[in-house]
């Protein structure tokens, strides 16, 4: 399909630049193909499920991937700002640096006076691969020290991270490190609507996958089928599988959490919808004409024009439908993006 035929007007001021507060307080877009738009809360999730029904979470925590350091060369100082968007060992990531033009192999960074980071090499799409002067968990906590949370970029080109940030860009329930961008569709719950979820007959589960930076990147081909998909690292362990499996088989409906618990659901899933253990890299590309297997409801964030995502939750629901939807929520004053409004989705097709 062409990239096109998923770009939709978005006035700037849509974009949510902080989060509502108390988290479900925020507002829910019901789309049911063939039904009128509805509009909701997240709260009101208790009466919107069915008791036997399971919300499936992706447990991923974000880390401070977003640092600010200087380089020194021949007596000048550069102020570096470095995201960090993929680890490769207990010492190395990918990141993006600024300005990584004027960076080159072997210069060393220095965030503090404790972490150190040397220039290994440079792609040639950009990405700069540093390696630090400490390792495994001693680097995490000298991360967690010097860094800060990696807002994304349409927040983070419009005001500095404050705060709150450190606790709005992280779900309740984050639990395995290892994520550079949030799965926001997880931020608008509470400790309250768990236990309001748990007094109405829904399950919880938790899986995991490490969102990467990828999230944000734009597709840059003209059809889809000349994108090439990002990949991330997650893991349904074998009980969860087996818990999902069973609430399947008893008539209750998987309901994802976000669009990546929705991608690791998809990827462990056999043909006949059986979900599987899984450990792994996936990078799985949801478009139009996709046969989904395990997933029956979707709950999920505002996208972005021309992203993987909003092509993702347009073969969910429909991409007539889903500009329909995005039309009315732009209308309507929904919030977009990361620390936006969500959506519920049911799938087309599907009364």
């Amino acid at each position: 399909m062409r990239v096109d035929a998923f770009d939709f007007d978005l006035p700037e001021e849509r974009i949510a630049l902080q989060p509502v507060k108390p988290r479900d307080s925020a507002r829910l877009l019901i789309v049911q193909p063939g039904r009128p738009i509805a509009d909701g809360r997240v709260c009101d999730l208790p009466d919107l499920l069915r008791a036997g029904d399971v919300l499936v979470f992706n447990d991923t925590k974000v880390i401070p991937a977003q640092l600010h350091g200087v380089r020194e060369r021949d007596g000048h100082r550069l102020d570096v700002g470095l995201t960090l968007i993929e680890r490769l060992d207990a010492a190395t990531w990918w990141s993006l640096a600024k300005p990584g033009r004027r960076l080159k192999a072997d210069d060393r960074i220095a965030f503090g006076s404790e972490l150190v980071a040397e220039i290994v090499r440079k792609s040639e799409d950009g990405r700069v691969q540093v390696r630090f002067n400490c390792t495994g968990s001693q680097l995490d906590a000298a991360l967690e020290r010097v860094g800060v949370p990696p807002l994304p970029p349409y927040i983070a080109a419009r005001r500095p991270v404050d705060a709150d940030d450190h606790d709005s860009y992280q779900t309740i329930y984050a639990r395995h490190s290892g994520a550079v961008a949030a799965p926001t569709a997880g931020l608008h719950f509470t400790d309250e609507l768990f236990s309001r979820l748990d007094e109405a007959g829904i399950h919880r589960a938790f899986v995991t996958l490490h969102v990467g930076a990828g999230t944000f990147l734009p597709v840059k081909a003209a059809d889809t089928a000349d994108h090439a998909m990002h990949a991330e690292s997650g893991e349904i362990d074998a009980a969860t599988a087996e818990l999902l499996n069973g609430v399947r088989a008893k008539g209750g409906r998987l309901v994802a959490v976000g669009t990546t618990s929705l991608r690791l659901l998809e990827s462990a899933a056999n043909p006949n919808g059986l979900v599987r253990p899984f450990a792994g890299a996936t990078d799985i590309f949801i478009t139009p004409g996709y046969r989904f297997k395990a997933v029956d409801l979707l709950m999920t964030n505002f996208h972005l024009p021309r992203s993987t995502l909003f092509m993702l939750v347009s073969a969910f629901s429909g991409l007539q439908n889903m500009q329909d939807a995005y039309r009315y929520a732009v209308e309507n004053d929904y919030r977009f993006y990361s620390y936006g409004d969500a959506c519920l989705l049911l799938p087309e097709g599907v009364a």
